[in-house]
């Protein structure tokens, strides 16, 4: 990746995370309004956000690395992979970006700029899909980056439209969205009593991808210094 002054991947991280939820919001609004059934309405969501993701990191993962996501950057800085002083100025960046992607949905379709979503989204079930939905994203992107660096945007759009239909109540796996989400009472929101359960099992989530990605995807070894360590037979 080429390195970029942190000015302008915050900018990246803000501008990435804004249109993110700015499509999620928006084609949630706008499939309830064009259609009265749910199926299809999250189907139009799965698909508008899916795509959007393949944009975005596609376009700004060169310059940020396009995390869009407080968990992607911890999770990152854990493996060393992005200095551990960038990240508070990160997730700053991304829930700022969140927000404003809020703000931008409601006022292309004149709604009040802030609506604190009464949409319930508790309970333990709810908490173990988010867990699940966490952990499979940032397991999917720590081995898209091991093995297919080039894929892993489409890898990502295709595991987070998966996601949408296979968790509970679609899927967040995502803090700063999960916070921006509820500040809007449309198709998509979720309470913010709610906020902290999902929270803390998308930390989860990620935490445990990354304790098994660190197992499981090994770095592979020289065959030279494999063939000198091992005993002769």
């Amino acid at each position: 990746m080429t390195s970029f002054p942190l000015s302008r991947r915050l900018a990246s991280e803000a501008l990435g995370t804004a249109l993110l939820v700015a499509t999620v919001v928006g084609s949630g609004i706008m499939a309830d309004r064009l259609t009265s059934d749910p199926a299809l309405s999250l189907l139009a969501n799965t698909l508008a956000t899916g795509a959007i993701l393949v944009v975005l990191i596609t376009i700004l993962g060169p310059i940020s690395g396009a995390h869009f996501n407080p968990v992607v950057s911890l999770v990152l800085a854990f493996r060393r992979a992005m200095p551990a002083s960038s990240v508070q100025a990160y997730i700053g960046a991304q829930i700022l970006g969140g927000v404003a992607g809020t703000l931008l949905a409601h006022a292309m379709f004149r709604l009040p700029l802030l609506r604190v979503s009464t949409t319930i989204r508790t309970g333990s079930a709810r908490w173990l899909a988010e867990v699940t939905a966490t952990f499979g994203l940032v397991f999917v992107i720590l081995a898209g980056l091991r093995f297919r660096a080039d894929a892993v945007a489409l890898l990502v759009g295709l595991y987070i439209t998966a996601a949408y239909w296979f968790t509970a109540l679609t899927s967040f796996a995502n803090p700063a969205v999960a916070i921006a989400r509820s500040l809007t009472n449309t198709f998509s929101g979720i309470r913010p009593v709610d906020l902290p359960g999902f929270i803390v099992a998308e930390i989860l989530g990620a935490l445990l991808a990354l304790l098994l990605a660190s197992w499981l995807l090994m770095e592979a070894r020289n065959p030279q210094s494999l063939t000198e360590t091992e005993p002769a037979p």
